[in-house]
């Protein structure tokens, strides 16, 4: 890429330190400005990065020096603030969920048929080592015809969560299944390609808001049948997902800080079953926010493909509506 690409952050909470912080690693692009509707947040972020403030988004996206725009906003608020930045033609990262729904990701990508932009939906944990090592291996066939997959992801909440945005379904649009099971449905999806059929069940366990907290499901196609349960009553981070063949298997477990040390274990069926041949990896830190950032801008240079697109944004919205559905009539949704 020839020059350095000017970016402005819409978002300056944790997900916007995360972007500034693998920019800033990465090289090759330089925050410039950022945005915030909370002014003390938006005040210690520029003070962190040392670029300006911007209180108006629009003016952001508007602005003639800015080429990305990384939009980092509670759900509500992706929709219109991408579909503006597109209509300026910036390049956009725009976090996940691409949206509250299908609905809203649909208008994202009308917006995106008439610009010259490249658009790409945050979907970091593709790039964790452990998951582009398996991807790798599974590509290579080592594990022969996937069987199944099989997921848990959850945390231990917070005291007073109830309170925050999320729990507010007119901003977030669902609970813990949009929040961290739209990232494996699209892990799942990554592996085993789209999903025809869904049954699920999206509970309030624990806070009774009408928000759920732990989300459970089961999706299948010709091949293969994936089950997974998303939980904000974890109480300890937990990060699993396992990908089975019929010639062996892939077991990711942990992605670094709380939720453990990130590990890959590879198990090679034998000839004669038994033990299978372990070959186990590991990760000291969690690179996959540097990693997304590279495929980004590896895109705007077409010098690769997005990682993660607009297309699988939609898919995972889809499979979101539908085990919503499936868990409010009782029963299996055809996609």
């Amino acid at each position: 890429m020839s020059k350095s690409l000017s970016v402005g952050i819409i978002g300056a909470g944790l997900m916007g330190h995360r972007r500034a912080d693998a920019l800033k690693a990465v090289g090759g692009s330089r925050l410039v400005v950022a945005s915030d509707v909370n002014k003390k947040t938006l005040g210690e972020f520029v003070e962190k990065y040392g670029c300006e403030a911007e209180s108006d988004w629009q003016n952001l996206v508007q602005r003639k020096d800015i080429d990305v725009v990384i939009v980092a906003v509670p759900n509500k608020f992706i929709a219109p603030i991408t579909v503006l930045a597109l209509k300026n033609n910036k390049h956009i990262l725009v976090e996940k969920p691409l949206g509250r729904n299908p609905a809203d990701s649909k208008k994202i990508i009308t917006a995106a048929r008439t610009s010259r932009s490249v658009v790409k939906v945050g979907f970091n944990h593709r790039f964790h080592g452990a998951i582009s090592r398996a991807k790798e291996i599974f590509d290579k066939g080592e594990i022969g015809r996937l069987i199944f997959v099989r997921a848990r992801y959850g945390y231990g909440g917070r005291l007073g969560m109830e309170k925050e945005w999320r729990f507010q379904k007119d901003i977030s649009g669902g609970g813990e299944l949009l929040d961290q099971g739209v990232h494996v449905i699209d892990l799942a999806r990554y592996f085993a390609g789209e999903f025809k059929k869904v049954y699920g069940a999206a509970e309030s366990k624990f806070w009774k808001k009408g928000i759920d907290d732990n989300a459970f499901m089961i999706l299948k196609n010709s091949q293969v049948t994936a089950s997974m349960h998303v939980s904000a009553t974890q109480w300890k981070n937990l990060f699993s997902f396992e990908v089975f063949g019929d010639k062996g298997f892939l077991d990711i477990y942990g992605k670094g800080g709380s939720y453990g040390r990130e590990t890959l274990t590879f198990g090679k069926r034998k000839s004669k079953f038994g033990v299978p041949d372990i070959k186990i990896f590991s990760w000291d830190r969690d690179v996959s926010w540097e990693n997304e950032w590279r495929n980004f801008l590896g895109a705007i240079g077409k010098k690769n493909k997005i990682n993660g697109n607009l297309s699988d944004g939609l898919a995972a919205n889809k499979i979101v509506e539908a085990v919503y559905k499936s868990s409010k009539l009782g029963r299996e949704i055809k996609l």
